[in-house]
């Protein structure tokens, strides 16, 4: 994995320059800190920083193809395709020579082989720019489940600078950091609108598009995947035979890497699920043990209460799960201490470019990436299972499934205390900003935008066709927002996290069972569970979906609660106009009132974003 940047300026007024590409790409060090790279031809720079996983000796970048020594295609490359090498097969047979292995050289290979519809033959995560010299045109590309990031911001004349992250974009001298009402809205809106990047005339790629940037020509977005709906033919047996053989071929492809590869194990269905399937391949293999890492807190289970979210831990369940396959299993355990140091939470908020809520969730995954980052390069993850699988509680809730709204949003789910459908992290903003930007009505714009995409089946009953509304939604709106979380507490630390659930094969396939199969024993995830039960230990097959843990420690409340008050001290703090008064006081209060946790955790993130970005707020 890898992190890219690049500029094309079509006005001889404001040519590239070496020395701006060079500092855009710098911002992404963390993402790549084996190697750099930089790229310089007519109106372009491509530049590259390296995470070197398949053929680290061949895969520099940016990398040409040259012909009687010109340049013709340069290319800056993030990401894993998955096929390489059955498209390398195929390219060697209609002609093309390699001169490496890795799979950087597929890429381009493909695009001389099929143009733009090269992208139709690729199975993987990725996101990447291509500059053809024939045509003097830069074409983005950005993989169909938007796993690795890519952003833009057109520029006059038909220009655009890009990169993987915001802050590559924000570096160059011509962009400062500016938020509407509109990107206000967004960034607390708790739903990710496709393309929206927040910050003002800056575009995240959409998942499955292209967008090629011609002279004088603009910029041209081309869709070339999207989820649709298809009757679904298979009986029972047979689909869970197919899911079952749909990942034992996915994880077999994402264990490929020249580098030590791990597996993320939290004791749950989906992550057990992967690293079983890991430690099997590995023993038919002949190879070592498979390294699965799993999180803890310090004295967890002595501050752990079951609640309607959470009934167990999860350490029990993972230990349990390693012995079982006979993984090489590590427990990376964190106390208050490590939550709320301030070196780990600023390189958090660092690497996410915008203020987010998860707090310690967003920490005790970057610290976790970190400790595994010491032992593989590459872990594979359960993400994304539970968005294609039906796994949240609200796909059941009768209340949700009828609610004009997200369903994560939806009572009794979205009900803080700002009231029935707020997102969890707005109990101390101002209600007065939360009018201003007209936060409800924005999220119903976008509700609404959202159900338009939704592809019908004709003949579908009315339930069909909900639980089909709810499952776009989740990979569209919800998915992406998980994404984009793994991949910045990942690749903040050089580490490459692939999700075998988000194979667009799998994807396509579950979208399109009904229902009725998905739940046929009446619980989450049914589906899942019955094509992977014989890998799995009983405890683990039937444990109830939990979500990513938290501490439940004082010390860390009390160390939060602290960190609210010297942030917000003063009328002159930055992010005292964003707040409630009153709110604020309840939750600084020696005895605060429960329910402001998330709220205080999005309050200090305001507070680094706006010290250290000084944004320009249009609101």
């Amino acid at each position: 994995m890898c992190g890219i940047a690049g500029w094309v300026s079509f006005d001889p007024a404001a040519p590239v320059t070496a020395a701006v590409a060079d500092a855009m790409t710098a911002t992404m060090a963390c993402r790549g800190p084996d190697a750099h790279g930089l790229w310089l031809g007519p109106s372009v720079a491509l530049g590259h920083r390296r995470l070197s996983v398949v053929d680290p000796a061949g895969g520099s970048q940016p990398m040409l193809f040259e012909h009687d020594g010109d340049t013709v295609i340069a290319l800056t490359y993030s990401g894993e395709v998955f096929n390489h090498r059955e498209l390398r097969r195929e390219l060697t047979g209609r002609g093309h020579t390699f001169r490496t292995s890795s799979d950087t050289e597929v890429v381009l290979h493909a695009y001389l082989e099929w143009g733009e519809d090269f992208t139709r033959h690729l199975n993987g995560m990725y996101a990447f720019a291509l500059w053809d010299n024939r045509t003097g045109e830069l074409l983005l590309v950005r993989d169909r489940l938007g796993i690795k990031p890519l952003y833009y911001r057109p520029l006059p004349g038909g220009g655009v600078l890009f990169g993987s992250e915001p802050k590559a974009i924000l570096a160059h001298p011509a962009v400062r950091p500016a938020i509407d009402s509109e990107g206000l809205a967004e960034l607390l809106g708790f739903t990710k609108t496709p393309g929206h990047a927040v910050y003002k005339d800056m575009y995240e790629l959409r998942p499955g598009h292209t967008l090629r940037i011609t002279r004088g020509g603009g910029h041209t977005p081309r869709r070339y995947w999207a989820v649709e709906s298809h009757e679904h033919t298979d009986d029972l047996d047979t689909t869970i035979g197919r899911v079952r053989e749909l990942l034992e071929d996915i994880v077999d492809r994402q264990l490929v890497a020249d580098v030590p590869v791990g597996t993320l194990l939290s004791g749950g269905l989906d992550s057990s699920v992967i690293t079983a399937l890991a430690a099997r391949r590995r023993t038919a293999l002949g190879l070592e043990p498979i390294q699965s890492f799993a999180l803890n807190f310090d004295h967890h289970a002595d501050h752990f209460r079951p609640d309607d979210w959470r009934g167990t831990t999860d350490a029990p369940f993972a230990e349990l799960l390693a012995r079982h396959a006979g993984t090489d299993h590590r427990v990376v355990t964190l106390s208050p201490r490590n939550l709320l140091d301030q070196d780990a939470r600023d390189a958090v908020m660092r690497a996410r470019d915008l203020p987010f809520d998860l707090g310690d969730g967003d920490t005790s995954l970057y610290l976790l990436f970190q400790e595994v980052r010491r032992h593989c390069t590459v872990a594979l993850s359960g993400e994304s299972a539970d968005e294609i699988f039906g796994g949240y509680r609200w796909f059941n809730h009768p209340d949700t499934l009828a609610a004009d709204t997200f369903p994560w949003l939806a009572p009794p789910f979205g009900t803080g205390i700002s009231g029935p459908g707020s997102g969890p992290g707005e109990s101390l903003i101002s209600r007065e900003l939360l009018n201003k930007i007209d936060l409800r009505g924005y999220r119903a714009q976008r509700y609404h935008e959202a159900l338009a995409e939704v592809p019908r089946l004709p003949g579908e009953t009315a339930a069909d066709r909900r639980m089909r509304e709810i499952g776009y939604l989740h990979l569209t709106r919800f998915l992406p927002w998980m994404l984009d979380r793994k991949d910045r507490a990942s690749m903040a630390v050089g580490l490459e996290v692939r999700v075998p659930f988000c194979d667009h094969r799998l994807v396509e396939y579950v979208f399109n069972t009904p229902w009725a199969m998905k739940s046929f024993d009446g619980r989450e995830k049914s589906l899942l569970r019955a094509a992977t039960r014989d890998l799995l230990p009983p405890e683990i097959a039937d444990r109830v979906k939990a979500p990513y843990p938290t501490t439940r420690d004082q010390h860390y409340l009390d160390g939060l609660r602290a960190s609210l008050k010297r942030a917000t001290e003063g009328p002159d703090a930055p992010v005292r106009e964003f707040l409630d008064e009153e709110a604020l006081a309840a939750a600084t209060a020696d005895n605060p009132q429960p329910g402001y946790r998330t709220g205080t955790e999005l309050v200090l993130a305001l507070d680094f974003w706006l010290r250290g970005q000084d944004v320009d707020l249009e609101i």
